[in-house]
């Protein structure tokens, strides 16, 4: 390890791309009339003839500020077909390669077909975010038929008209929601921020000189002897880290006027820009009640929580993993937070610390695909359904994973105001079962299906 006196920054290369949308669906459904009416020209040929698409059409679709291309394509045709439908569906096949999101079209007006099941079997090979529209419903009969489309296999049915233009918005509000996250602009980005964190005199500062192997700054018995957060950049295995030493953290209403406020609040501030808090706590005392306080702090920034037991070298009377286990118990409404054990004094378990901290921020940078998520938690719901509420039930409609750091879910449901707070727990058991991000906390977020 070696310290530096300035934080390193690296280039993020921007990306060119833009997100693709593809409409697809079996021939003469409506894909190109959709098309027309999401871009808002007539740039495709619409006729009421079979297969009058052949090729990709692109156009630009700007929606609640967010820019995504559209491609119109080919109908697809049972495998059996000859000539332009096996050039249509290598088209077609690229284009589902490319997009984001899929767009099924399907007919309002002739129901089901057994192209319409073949279509579906295409799309969840994809593993791809896919959305039922069923087109030609202009009346009550048509919307009421709509539901027989479920057998397909491929979520809700969302009945359009992209002749009368009917339910488009409400299409669109949900394909910008599935996008995956615009490329930023070329520009700096920090290193990571780690906080360390905990009620005064617990030895947070002598951990931050003990990870820094130098007397980076005061180091007193004397509660209150760091008044602001400090940063400091170090490189551990070669990839540069920040350090932020803060001032010692009571409850809101232990905390004075003046200087102390002034360091509390600066504490918070450091909490909400790290990547990772380490919550230092002294062993020889155990976790106490403030301690826990402290770590639900970290826990409303969502960071990476590493638990930090400090002055391990004054404990006699415990093994590890007796003192682990008490730890752990107390943390029960948070059972995912990480843990370890040093002794800042004598420079042990410095490094295991640092490599934990390493894997935090790396696990709040991981993204998982659409499709497996989907599949896992579709499952979990089938398996243990919603509870009701107010005589409704909560209704599963698509789960996405749009952002990192932290790891964020949001799930698209009928009515979000139905959310238990015991589901929503159990929704995040299951991410945290089947992907992991131990030590890392998730952002869940519901949203009714025609919230904005």
């Amino acid at each position: 390890m070696t310290a530096t006196s300035e934080p390193r920054t690296k280039r993020r290369p921007a990306s060119p791309a833009t997100s693709v949308v593809a409409i697809v669906g079996r021939p003469n459904v409506g894909k190109s009339a959709l098309f027309n009416r999401m871009i808002g020209r007539r740039k495709a040929l619409v006729e009421e003839i079979a297969g009058t698409t052949r090729d990709r059409l692109y156009g630009n679709v700007t929606w609640r500020g967010e820019r995504f291309r559209l491609v119109d394509t080919g109908g697809l045709e049972p495998d059996g077909a000859a000539g332009y439908p096996t050039l249509i569906r290598e088209q077609v096949g690229r284009a589902v390669e490319e997009a984001a999101v899929l767009l099924f079209v399907v007919d309002g007006e002739t129901g089901v077909i057994e192209a319409d099941r073949e279509v579906a079997e295409v799309l969840r090979r994809a593993r791809k975010p896919v959305f039922l529209l069923v087109n030609k419903v202009e009346n009550t009969a048509r919307r009421e038929g709509a539901v027989q489309f479920y057998e397909l296999g491929v979520g809700e049915p969302f009945a359009v008209s992209a002749h009368h233009g009917d339910g488009v918005a409400e299409v669109l509000d949900l394909v910008v929601d599935a996008l995956p996250p615009a490329p930023e602009e070329e520009t700096e980005v920090e290193a990571p921020r780690l906080a360390i964190v905990g009620r005064p005199n617990v030895g947070k500062s002598m951990l931050l000189n003990a990870i820094l192997g130098e007397e980076r700054v005061i180091v007193s018995p004397v509660p209150g002897t760091t008044r602001d957060a400090i940063d400091t950049t170090f490189e551990f295995k070669n990839r540069p880290l920040v350090l932020v030493d803060t001032a010692g953290l009571r409850r809101l209403g232990h905390i004075g006027h003046g200087m102390e406020l002034h360091m509390a609040l600066r504490a918070r501030d450091a909490l909400d820009r790290a990547g990772v808090a380490l919550v230092v706590f002294d062993a020889s005392e155990g976790l106490t009640a403030q301690d826990l306080h402290i770590a639900g702090y970290a826990l409303k920034a969502k960071t990476g929580v590493l638990v930090v037991a400090n002055k391990w070298d004054l404990v006699s009377v415990k093994t590890r993993a007796e003192f682990e286990q008490e730890v752990r118990r107390r943390f029960y409404f948070a059972p995912w937070v990480s843990f370890c054990i040093v002794s800042a004094k004598e420079r042990t378990g410095i490094r295991r610390l640092l490599n934990e901290a390493l894997r935090l921020c790396d696990e709040r940078r991981r993204r998982i695909e659409t499709g497996p998520l989907n599949a896992i938690v579709q499952r979990a719901v089938a398996e243990r359904p919603p509870p009701l509420v107010r005589n409704r039930r909560l209704k599963l409609l698509y789960v996405n994973q749009p952002a990192v750091a932290p790891p964020t879910f949001v799930f698209f449901v009928n009515d979000a105001s139905l959310v238990h707070f015991s589901y929503r727990r159990y929704l995040e058991n299951v991410i945290r079962a089947n992907f992991g991000f131990q030590g890392v906390a998730l952002r869940m977020v519901f949203r009714s299906r025609r919230e904005r």
